[in-house]
């Protein structure tokens, strides 16, 4: 597992085969890319160093807090949360006197240099053939994606060692030089986390004997150093622990990402708990190595290393987040033989690394079991199911291709097409459409709460400022018909349980059924409204923080009746039903007009038959009766909906081209008719 074996990457004649105006395009690129890696970097140490001692660097505090591993005499697990092994405390004790003296400065500045030099070996182990762009950019998007990563990111402010024993793996993989080196590198990680030693079947099946037995010698010896240096905390750890899963916090809490801590959450425990994560884990394993002596065998080394350590993932007794590093690892491999499927498993990898999990699935309590196990499940998929393509396969260079419309030129000569949003013509893959879509609204609802500084009281005052605003624009202009209709709504029973029920029901069925339709039915024309709406919401987005603005049901002197939550208790800092939920100062522009204006506009323009166009447009009409009616929205606030998904279906159009539909009438109109020749 040397570089040796890592063929393939040119190392001389850039120059020559290069262009001066590409290379200097790719050095500008290169140049952003790492400006980009140094701004994360920077910003997570200030976010570390800014917060106050006590909050930040607490697992530190395990080492020098004043119950600390360097204060406490006698066992290392006398102190505070320590969980590593006996051989860690040991090993690590002069690292962390040194962090002690540098009140913390030293420490966070020596784990960032770990997370580059991660990047760097990360980057270095691409598989062959490695064009010259790939090579120089991907130091930088690696140390980029490291950075943003919860576990990194959990490392650097809990303090933790966790970047250790990776780095030392890889180094042993892909830096050593020779198998002895490579053996000792990774057996003092094994030493470290314990788990690691999956990697000695893996260097022996791969024909690496000599590294595999230097693996298990140094981790005997360091394991017996600590043996004879602590006997009681090693038998404290090896035995009554069962190898730390004793240890730190409790082993059934959503922290740990492993099988064990999953069966636990699932509320087996005891003897069938136990037969159930060993024989669970054997399967595992098995299966693991397997693919990851394919993965050596066909060149992939570095995914063959990732999925080694999702296994120890796995099968861990504790696996905590800032230990998961393995999976954002797995990004390397390459899925699925279309183009059009070629991203789906890196975004899904870099989103569950990135995101909470509470972003990526909703708060449902039957979707538990998925959300809390998130990591643990794209871990036991890298190692265990995801059909990861061999570069033997023609699709590994060559994926099938994407279908595109005939390019269409812009309108605007000064505003060319953007050429990798051209119009696509095949259906995008489901799954990270899904991902995308649940991944966008998690963000829209926080940044629609952050609007105001995190809660609706911080933005009161100003929103209803707002408020008077748009009412004394509405009466100079003779559009303020919101209080009679809501008081002539709320004296018509029926209608008003009609038009409270519209206002609450359909605002997202509607526009999730026809995203539907137009999937199954007319994946074109799905690309292109899809990025329409998603425009126009992020339009929306920069009104809501720019100016948050009371609707008309929370302006206490106006009189407005709210026929949706019932009466407001304006006595309260935080009142409304929903105010737990989400911002309710984010009413200008209103996209319940807006997204029900869209539907309308794809309606009618798609739609076959009249009834169903005629359907379309009666569904914003309805909308824009129901938030007026309802006192959730001044007349304005439809307008600006209206605004925002023009400017939606015009960014489309500029960046895009024309629809589907469109394009290919002007490719045929472009394409001359042959006369046949007459002989």
């Amino acid at each position: 597992m040397a570089n040796a074996d890592h063929g393939g990457r040119p190392a001389e004649g850039f120059g020559a085969t290069a262009t001066g105006g590409a290379h200097t395009r790719l050095r500008a690129a290169r140049l952003g890319l790492w400006l980009i890696a140094a701004v994360l970097a920077v910003r997570q140490v200030a976010v570390v160093l800014a917060t106050p001692r006590g909050e930040r660097l607490t697992d530190l505090e395990t080492w020098v807090g004043p119950n600390g591993v360097l204060h406490v005499n006698g066992s290392l697990y006398a102190s505070t949360r320590f969980t590593g092994t006996p051989f860690g405390g040991l090993a690590l004790k002069p690292l962390t006197r040194s962090a002690e003296q540098a009140l913390g400065w030293g420490w966070t500045f020596g784990t960032l240099l770990l997370v580059v030099a991660l990047g760097l070996i990360a980057a270095r182990a691409l598989p062959p053939p490695v064009g010259r762009r790939t090579a120089l950019l991907a130091a930088p998007v690696a140390v980029s994606l490291l950075m943003l990563s919860l576990p990194v990111r959990n490392t650097l402010w809990l303090g933790q060692t966790s970047i250790i024993p990776v780095l030392l793996v890889l180094l042993g993989c892909f830096a050593a030089r020779g198998q002895r080196t490579s053996g000792l590198l990774i057996g003092v990680a094994a030493a470290l986390q314990p788990t690691l030693l999956l990697f000695t079947p893996l260097l022996w099946c791969t024909g690496r004997r000599r590294a595999a037995l230097a693996t298990g010698v140094t981790f005997a010896a360091c394991t017996g150093l600590a043996w004879a240096a602590m006997p009681h905390d090693s038998h404290r750890y090896w035995v009554h622990h069962m190898a730390g899963v004793g240890l730190g916090g409790p082993a059934d809490g959503p922290a740990n990402q492993s099988l064990h801590g999953a069966l636990l959450r699932l509320g087996l425990n005891g003897p069938l708990e136990v037969a159930l994560f060993l024989s669970l884990g054997a399967a595992v394993t098995v299966l693991a190595l397997r693919r990851a002596v394919r993965c050596f065998r066909d060149g992939q080394l570095l995914l063959a290393v990732a999925i080694t350590g999702c296994a120890a993932i796995v099968v861990s007794p504790t696996a905590w987040q800032h230990q998961l590093l393995w999976v954002l690892l797995t990004v390397t491999g390459r899925v699925g033989r279309r183009a059009s499927d070629r991203y789906v498993w890196p975004v899904t990898v870099v989103v569950v690394m990135t995101l909470p999990a509470t972003m990526i699935l909703p708060n449902m309590a039957y979707l538990d079991p998925v959300r809390d196990n998130v990591v643990l499940l794209a871990a036991l998929a890298a190692a265990t199911a995801v059909p990861f393509l061999s570069r033997a396969s023609p699709a590994w260079r060559s994926p099938l291709p994407t279908a595109h419309a005939p390019e269409v030129p812009a309108r605007f000569r000064h505003v060319p097409l953007l050429p990798f949003l051209r119009r696509v013509l095949t259906r995008p893959n489901l799954l990270l459409e899904l991902l995308l879509l649940r991944v966008t609204y998690a963000a829209y609802s926080q940044v629609r709460l952050a609007a105001t500084g995190g809660s609706n009281s911080a933005g009161r005052a100003e929103a209803e400022e707002h408020g008077m605003q748009i009412y004394d624009l509405e009466r100079t202009l003779r559009l303020d018909v919101e209080r009679w209709v809501n008081h002539t709504v709320a004296g018509i029973g029926w209608l008003r349980e009609f038009l409270d029920q519209y206002y609450t029901s359909f605002h997202f069925v509607v526009p999730l059924a026809v995203l539907a339709v137009l999937y199954w039915r007319r994946p074109a024309d799905y690309r292109w409204a899809r990025s329409a709406l998603g425009f126009a919401t992020l339009l929306a987005l920069v009104g809501f923080w720019l100016y948050p603005l009371a609707p008309p049901r929370l302006m206490p002197t106006l009189g407005f009746i709210d026929t949706v939550h019932g009466v407001q208790d304006f006595s309260r800092p935080d009142y409304g039903t929903l105010t737990h939920l989400t911002n309710q100062y984010a009413a200008m522009p209103s996209l319940h007009f807006g997204w029900s204006l869209w539907c309308g506009v794809v309606i009618a323009l798609l739609a076959t038959r009249w009834w169903m166009k005629a359907l379309g447009l009666l569904h914003p009409l309805l909308t824009g009766v129901s938030i007026v009616a309802t006192g959730n929205h001044w007349v304005l606030d439809a307008a600006g909906g209206a605004v925002v998904v023009a400017a939606g279906f015009g960014l489309t159009y500029l960046l895009s081209g024309p629809r589907a539909a469109t394009a290919a009438a002007v490719g045929r109109e472009r394409t001359p008719t042959r006369k046949p020749v007459r002989g």
